[in-house]
């Protein structure tokens, strides 16, 4: 069984799963998903569940049309929804006496690590004493500028936070297609993804937009946070009855498998960051330098996008905007502005005060494949680079 021996698992499920097109709450669907839940739990399995339907159950209660929503007539839509996604699912978990919480998350509460810390640490206390956490955005508060804007992103930095086993991704879809199923009917389903590479953002490139709500290559840039943190992804189909049942029955699902590497709890926090503030473009001695273990200097520097503080995410790229890895930068954009491709003994008569010479240094610094977190390799460069999804 493909759940057996995962401890911490992280069950996405949409607003289409738990309310149709007629507005209504298929009823049959949640129970089934509760019965599905309630095995996990009897197994010993900490669940969370990160669940959209705040917006579209307020819609439901004040009789709008999602689509015509502007954003803060959103919010206030999203405030009255949410206490009727909680009171739908507490009714329904409580009829197979389990219990649930509600956590409201925003897209700072991850990015910032003390914060991210103490979201792991109230989860860990709700496993404890045996509640069932429910995660959704926090809509109501929420600006398009710090929006995850789709719940599987958030569902996967979730599952990085709690260090969970696996994330399952209920789709309207059975997995990752070679191309949209709906349109051709010889697609064939991809059963298993070892590596996330550029063939991979190809075929969800062509898919986004057809189908699934938040689009496949948002699916995929999950699975590209999840592989970093370690953690199991799959995507199976969320329309049917006994969805988390029909997994582990099945075989119509894609499984991506996660990247092998020992990164501990704050590199897998810092790779796994879904907002970079910034971008810093490196040169090939500079990509040479960072294989051999070093911290990023200015002088390896191309150019700097983005505007951002000290401390923030950034994005490292070599010269064909390739991503390299990620990163806390030890500057703003303004002071990498003024010493990019200057040697590190200029830089503090360049900016008029004492620094530290690393841009980024190699303790805050996380690499993709073969770069940085793992030690030198005879492999090319070019074999190390990752494609960039934006």
């Amino acid at each position: 069984m493909y759940f057996d021996k995962l401890n911490t698992i992280v069950i996405k499920i949409g607003s289409s799963l738990i309310i149709d097109e007629k507005k209504k709450i298929r009823s049959k669907w949640l129970d089934s998903f509760v019965k599905d839940i309630q095995g996990f739990k009897k197994a010993g399995k900490r669940i969370i569940i990160v669940s959209s339907g705040a917006i579209a159950l307020g819609c439901k209660k004040l009789n709008l049309d999602k689509k015509n929503l502007k954003i803060d007539k959103s919010q206030a839509v999203a405030s009255i929804g949410q206490i009727e996604l909680m009171n739908l699912l507490k009714k329904n978990f409580s009829k197979k006496k389990m219990d649930i919480s509600q956590i409201l998350i925003t897209l700072e509460d991850t990015e910032v690590r003390r914060r991210a810390i103490n979201a792991r640490r109230t989860l860990d206390n709700l496993f404890d004493i045996g509640f069932i956490p429910v995660v959704n955005e926090n809509d109501s508060i929420a600006t398009s500028e710090i929006k995850y804007g789709d719940n599987d992103r958030l569902a996967s930095r979730v599952a990085q936070i709690s260090n969970a086993d696996c994330l399952i991704l209920l789709s309207d879809v059975g997995g990752l297609y070679n191309k949209n199923p709906k349109v051709h009917k010889d697609a064939k389903l991809i059963k298993e993804v070892k590596k996330i590479d550029e063939n991979v953002f190809k075929i969800a490139n062509k898919t986004t937009g057809e189908y699934g709500s938040g689009g496949m290559l948002t699916k995929i840039e999950a699975a590209k946070i999840c592989g970093l943190a370690g953690c199991k992804m799959v995507i199976s189909s969320g329309l049917i009855l006994n969805p988390l049942k029909h997994i582990n029955l099945s075989k119509e699902c894609t499984w991506f498998l996660p990247e092998i590497s020992k990164l501990d709890a704050r590199k897998k926090w810092i790779a796994s960051s879904v907002s970079p503030k910034g971008e810093l473009m490196i040169d090939n001695g500079a990509i040479i330098a960072l294989k051999k273990g070093k911290s990023l200097l200015a002088a390896g520097i191309k150019n700097i996008k983005g505007n951002f503080d000290k401390g923030d995410h950034i994005k490292i790229v070599d010269e064909k905007n390739f991503e390299l890895g990620r990163g806390l930068s030890s500057f703003s954009s303004e002071e990498i502005s003024k010493i990019k491709g200057q040697h590190s003994d200029k830089i503090n008569k360049i900016l008029g005060y004492k620094t530290k010479s690393e841009v980024v240094h190699k303790d805050d610094m996380v690499g993709f494949n073969c770069l940085l977190y793992t030690s030198p390799s005879p492999r090319d460069v070019e074999e190390c680079r990752m494609p960039s999804s934006a």
